[in-house]
């Protein structure tokens, strides 16, 4: 049978894949761009991250019981 044509990835295939890239294909100018893409990531990973929490600890302060 034929290959579906989009194959679905997994959830973190792509970063997985990217950290095994080899990376002396690469010129500076293009490491350096990189490295940006990279660091705005983490910046939006983080981001992501901290609106989760202020959502668990305003669904934890609103169904928390109440000190008598």
């Amino acid at each position: 049978m034929d290959e579906p044509a989009d194959v679905r990835l997994g959830r973190g295939q792509r970063l997985n894949e990217a950290l095994k890239e080899d990376l002396e294909l690469y010129a500076v100018a293009e490491l350096e761009d990189r490295i940006n893409a990279l660091r705005a990531e983490i910046a939006r990973v983080q981001a992501q991250i901290d609106r989760k929490r202020a959502g668990r600890a305003a669904a934890d302060a609103l169904f928390s019981p109440r000190p008598a």
